[in-house]
């Protein structure tokens, strides 16, 4: 066992190097989301309007952060502040439609990506990948504490 821990931290070490992520050289275009409005816009996208609080939980982040990280996805129109739909005091952030867009066009690029990396793999071998990274997250979640990424119920083994 020691010696798959041992691989596995090499190969998680690893896979952070190799974040595929859109960037301007490589799309040919200078409007892409920077990792941290991506992933924001993607859990507002997947739960719905969300506090900074409760956006600041989710990430595990200071409120100081997320108000920052908020404020630039607020300037750029891609989220807005809008009352809380079950009626509580404090307002919400929604994706707006331009953010929806503008994370789909990412997401696009990404799956297009990851799929030139495994296209010798078999549906079986990729569904299984993805089982995996869906239960290690989990696992990470869970100790520490976060409130898990919304995950769809459609999908097998979840």
């Amino acid at each position: 066992m020691h010696d798959s821990l041992r691989d596995l931290e090499r190969e998680l070490m690893l896979l952070a190097r190799h974040h595929i992520a859109p960037n301007a050289a490589r799309r040919g275009r200078t409007r892409h989301l920077d990792r941290s409005a991506y992933l924001l816009l993607s859990r507002l996208e997947a739960q719905g309007p969300m506090t900074i609080g409760q956006l600041a939980e989710a990430f595990s982040l200071d409120v100081s952060t997320v108000n920052r990280q908020t404020a630039a996805v607020l300037q750029a129109g891609l989220a807005e502040r809008i009352p809380d739909p079950d009626g509580g005091l404090a307002r919400k952030l929604s994706i707006t439609p331009e953010g929806a867009r503008r994370v789909a066009d990412d997401r696009a690029f990404v799956i297009g990506e990851l799929s030139g990396l495994v296209s010798t793999w078999s549906e079986d071998e990729l569904r299984l990948f993805a089982s995996m990274l869906e239960r290690f997250n989990a696992s990470i979640e869970a100790k520490d504490g976060q409130r898990p990424w919304p995950r769809s119920a459609s999908v097998p083994g979840r």
